[in-house]
């Protein structure tokens, strides 16, 4: 059992990890390797708070467990572009300094997360982009791989059927139909909370655009004096309402998480029409996931029970073998 001490009120509390796979109509034939994936991913970040490490490398862990699956859309799998290529973004932040690092728009990198870790880490900036972040890449020896190796072969017949940049993004998110962004939040032994988002972007989008996902403050967020989030759904919509941090200011105001979250998806679609989904954990080990599409595929770790849904208000358990 791993647990953390909160640094203001002195109490020991769970440690937790909570993931997302994405917020959109998840057909029934995807429904169950979603879960089994998301699951996965809660556990592989789990096994890392355990060992008593940080919330960071917690976070990273579970989205590369994500990026390496190809049901997901980051990484291995992720949709393509209106020129059949992949383009992928993803954003990490640590919620004690506030560090954080992205990347936007990079081809032939397999886990995106742990180059915008580098980012933050081995550079002066937040965000590095399209050639940069591949010539950053190439610098400190990360490796790469072709293009040809991140695109499944499902997702080329889904490229092949939408094949202008109007009809998918239409179809894509007025029915929903299409893969998603994975992220994961966690609170780590030390009261620590740490956020990752990573992403493909929408199928048939644009060369060179950018959504939510690699956005500070929109596709995902970490202050230890509030929480932790990490957004999905249409990026366009995330972005003019900053999801993430109008998530934590409704914290900060007072707000429970899952009331904060459901709150600023309301408004959000109010707003701007748009759907989608969080997840968020508060210092003292709260959480939520929360969405507003049809499902959204989410796991948690605490204590070692393992909780995850995929349909509205569900939540289910397991409790994990000692």
């Amino acid at each position: 059992m791993v647990f953390q001490r909160n640094k203001r009120s002195g109490l020991e509390m769970s440690a937790v990890v909570l993931v997302h796979g994405g917020a959109w109509t998840i057909p029934d034939e995807l429904a169950k390797t979603l879960v089994d994936g998301v699951k996965a991913a809660a556990r592989e970040g789990f096994s890392v708070l355990k060992r008593g490490e940080s919330a960071l490398d917690a976070v990273e862990a579970s989205v590369r467990t994500m990026e390496d699956n190809p049901v997901f859309n980051a990484g291995n799998g992720a949709t393509l572009n209106t020129d059949g290529e992949v383009e992928l973004d993803a954003i990490i932040m640590d919620g004690e300094t506030l560090a954080c690092g992205a990347v936007s728009c990079v081809k032939n990198i397999a886990n995106p997360i742990s180059l915008a870790r580098a980012v933050m880490e081995k550079t002066p900036h937040i965000m590095l982009t399209d050639v940069g972040a591949n010539l950053f890449a190439e610098s400190i020896g990360m490796n790469t791989v072709s293009t040809d190796a991140l695109v499944t072969e499902y997702e080329r017949k889904e490229w092949e059927k939408h094949k202008n940049y109007i009809t998918g993004v239409m179809e894509d998110f007025n029915v929903k139909w299409t893969h998603d962004t994975v992220g994961a939040v966690a609170v780590d032994h030390t009261g620590n909370v740490a956020c990752a988002t990573s992403t493909g972007g929408i199928r048939n989008k644009m060369v060179g655009r950018v959504g939510d996902s690699p956005i500070i403050g929109s596709g995902g967020y970490a202050d230890n004096f509030s929480g932790a989030v990490s957004c999905t759904g249409h990026g366009e919509s995330i972005l003019k309402v900053t999801l993430a941090r109008l998530i934590l200011s409704h914290i900060e105001q007072g707000k429970s998480v899952a009331d904060a979250t459901q709150l600023s998806l309301q408004y959000m679609g109010d707003r701007v029409q748009g759907a989608g989904g969080a997840i968020v954990v508060s210092p003292s080990g709260q959480w939520a996931a929360t969405f507003n599409t049809e499902r959204m595929a989410w796991a948690a770790l605490e204590n070692d029970v393992l909780w995850y849904g995929l349909e509205p208000n569900e939540r289910l358990k397991e409790q994990l073998s000692q």
